[in-house]
């Protein structure tokens, strides 16, 4: 061991760290003498007004600014401490799911758990943290923690946290709507109770890791040479994470999601020059103490008035979209994420009456979702009169998950044949999100705009990250495991940036948060016109395009040597699958992973070539959406639970299992 590491410990890139180090702090002294400067004065007469802004300097912004050093470092020491301990150079708690977890946990105590109130808030954000992680650790265990499988399980633990959280906070209106601004990650204070809370858990932290550091040193090895040289693996593996997820969760308590800073600190430290286990956390803390303080300032600076520009923490967030982008060519999957597509039950030689049999059966769904409900004195099967009253409502809000659904299934069809990738679509991939990003700025520039506004603001969000997720897989030869990256990275830049709107409280965000639960509540005969002439539009192209959708998946080499232009082919089929995506999205919301799960079905069973698959697949989203409305209305009834978010709930478990599925082929 001394002879391996021995040459890494005599190193002499410390320089570098204080250098860096030494010129954020240059860049945070002006920033915060800048924000003294022209922060606001009271107005008042000359005695009182020295007095309220003496006291609107000691009691808010020096503990605040206090507070942002104290969160950064913590946060900074966690991120290493994940990325030591996972060697994985995109872990963070972002990334596990550590804080979706914590903010899920906090969330559904506050709403509906009154008695738990008296228990310490920071027991329950590191119950739901741990209970997080480990979710994520055991869906990648059996890939020994390869790092796009601890990515793309902490996707879909996040997607599946954050639909619970949407769930919860519109079942509870206001009240829940002020925890969600709590959890974007607000600093402000009015007293020094935060920096008091905090900062001895960061001693602690500090503490602790120093007494770990030799076993974070031989954790730099792999697993075989660290049991050689007598590390107890699983025990120091859930020390050390165990006292990673308490640091977050110590921060998620007191100031909410502060995202990404666990993974930008540890990466800065690197590049300004730090090389060894105790450099690397040294400087991340200091680095991520810096990062978050001169955000916070600029935040200040930028907001009018008393007012932020946005929560530090949403803010912040937008750095992890690029980081992951940038971090790309350093990230080697040792496990193929998506070897091949799931193996159909029965290979279909006449599809015909298979096709048949599905169209009637989801024609037959649909009219069961029209005739039958619950009511307070039991189910009933409308007829008649009562059939009639109960058509204006039920029949839009169908008709618009039917389309929806069907236009989620295409697609994520054509991403599926375009990546070559059988775990592509619009909501793995950011697409969906980019659209909600289109709409966001759309909600910036125009306050309240038109839904054909919403619709091409959307449309454009949508092509933009898909444009965006295809010119980065390209330059990889769409490497599942750069695909998949990339598509994460992008789905976060575009979720902080409706992050950030949302935090505001004001309707602006009420209109992303129903976006974002995809309620099928309200709608009318707009939506339903919308899906049906959308669908028929937007699909009608497609059996044109088979021979383009069966050569795309054989690669470039492949579609050159059949005189295909890839770059024409992709870019047309980008536009429909964009317009899709946000069409889809604007009636049901982003979460409900119906494009991921439709052309799966199809090929399990047995449509296999492109335009079968394609043509099943349509049937599948409509009618899997349409269920997902009809339960989402009689689960709990007399309340209702948005159909977006019913549809991820059932298609979080899918992705999980259909990665497990993978890993057990290819281990056997």
């Amino acid at each position: 061991m001394h002879g391996t590491a021995s040459p890494v410990l005599r190193s002499p890139p410390l320089r570098l760290p204080v250098a860096g180090v030494s010129l954020l702090a240059v860049l945070c002294g002006s920033a915060f003498a800048l924000l003294l400067w022209l922060r606001p004065q009271l107005p008042a007469n000359a005695q009182d007004a020295s007095l309220l802004n003496a006291v609107l300097l000691w009691d808010s912004m020096m503990p605040r600014a206090v507070l942002a050093l104290i969160v950064g470092a913590s946060l900074g020491l966690s991120g290493a401490l994940l990325q030591r301990v996972l060697r994985n150079p995109i872990a963070d708690a972002s990334t596990l799911g550590i804080a979706s977890g914590a903010q899920l946990a906090m969330t559904a105590m506050m709403s509906f758990s009154p008695l738990l109130l008296g228990l310490p808030r920071e027991l329950v954000a590191f119950g739901g943290g741990l209970a997080a992680v480990g979710i994520v650790l055991c869906l990648s265990w059996r890939r020994c923690l390869d790092p796009v499988t601890v990515a793309l399980s902490g996707m879909i633990i996040t997607l599946i946290a954050a639909a619970l959280s949407v769930t919860i906070i519109l079942a509870r209106g206001e009240y829940a709507m002020s925890i969600y601004i709590w959890g974007a990650g607000s600093l402000s204070q009015q007293d020094w109770n935060g920096v008091l809370t905090l900062a001895p858990r960061l001693l602690l932290g500090v503490a602790a890791t120093m007494m770990l550091l030799r076993p974070l040193r031989v954790l730099a090895l792999d697993d075989t040479s660290a049991k050689s040289l007598g590390l107890a693996l699983h025990a120091t593996r859930f020390a050390v994470l165990s006292l990673a997820v308490w640091l977050s969760a110590s921060v998620t308590t007191l100031v909410g999601v502060v995202g990404f800073l666990g993974l930008a600190a540890p990466v800065v430290a690197r590049l300004g020059g730090a090389r060894t286990t105790g450099q690397v956390m040294l400087v991340a803390p200091l680095v991520g103490a810096g990062l978050l303080f001169f955000t916070d300032c600029i935040v200040q600076l930028l907001g009018p008035g008393f007012s932020d520009l946005a929560p530090t923490g949403a803010a912040t967030a937008l750095l992890g979209g690029p980081l992951i982008l940038f971090l790309l060519p350093r990230v080697h999957s040792f496990s193929a994420i998506t070897a091949k597509p799931v193996a159909a039950f029965k290979r279909i030689a006449r599809p015909g009456f298979p096709f048949a049999a599905l169209a009637v059966a989801v024609g037959a769904l649909f009219i069961v979702v029209l005739a039958v409900g619950p009511g307070d004195d039991g189910w009933h099967i409308a007829t008649g009169q009562l059939f009639s009253d109960l058509l204006p409502f039920r029949l839009p809000r169908s008709v618009a998950a039917a389309g929806a659904g069907a236009m989620l299934a295409a697609a994520g069809f054509i991403m599926q044949r375009v990546t070559g990738n059988p775990i592509a679509s619009p909501e793995v991939l950011g697409v969906s999100t980019g659209g909600g990003a289109g709409l966001t700025i759309a909600l910036f520039l125009f306050g309240f705009p038109s839904p054909v506004v919403m619709l091409l603001s959307m449309a454009i969000g949508a092509l933009g990250s898909f444009l965006l997720m295809v010119a980065i897989a390209a330059r990889a030869q769409f490497a599942p495991e750069r695909l998949l990256l990339a598509g994460i990275a992008i789905g976060a830049f575009s979720m902080a940036i409706i992050t950030m709107v949302l935090a505001q409280g004001d309707m602006r965000g009420y209109i992303l948060l129903t976006w974002l639960s995809g309620s099928t509540n309200r709608a009318g005969a707009f939506e339903a016109w919308t899906a049906v002439i959308s669908l028929i539009v937007l699909t009608a192209p497609l059996p044109f395009l088979s021979r383009w959708l069966a050569i795309l998946p054989l690669g470039d080499n492949a579609g050159r040597s059949l005189g295909l232009s890839l770059k024409a082919s992709r870019l047309l089929l980008a536009v429909i699958a964009a317009f899709m995506t946000a069409i889809a999205s604007f009636l049901v919301g982003p979460l409900s992973l119906t494009g991921l799960i439709a052309p799966h079905l199809a090929r399990l069973l047995g449509f296999q070539t492109p335009g079968r698959q394609l043509a099943a697949s349509l049937l599948l989203g409509a009618g899997v959406l349409i269920a997902a409305d009809f339960l989402s209305r009689v689960v709990i009834y007399p309340y209702q639970i948005p159909v977006g978010l019913f549809a991820a709930l059932i298609g979080g478990p899918y992705l999980i299992w259909l990665l497990t599925k993978k890993e057990a082929r290819n281990d056997g």
